[in-house]
C-alpha cells in the first residue's frame, strides 16, 4: 500500500496542471456552453410539448 501511495505521489508531480486563469477561463467556457445546451433543450422541449398538444386535441 505504501509503495502503492508513493507511486501515486510521483506521477501527480508529473502532471502538468493549469494555471488559475486558465482554470477560470475553461470554468467559464463550460459554464456557458452548458447555458446554451440548456436553453437549446428547452426550446425543443417547447416545440414538443405544443406539438403534442396540436395533434392531440
Amino acid at each position: 500500500m505504501v509503495r502503492f501511495l508513493k507511486n501515486v505521489v510521483s506521477e501527480m508531480k508529473k502532471v502538468s496542471w493549469p494555471t488559475l486563469n486558465e482554470l477560470v477561463r475553461k470554468t467559464l467556457i463550460v459554464i456557458v456552453v452548458v447555458g446554451i445546451l440548456m436553453m437549446f433543450s428547452y426550446i425543443v422541449d417547447l416545440g414538443i410539448t405544443a406539438g403534442i398538444r396540436h395533434f392531440s386535441r
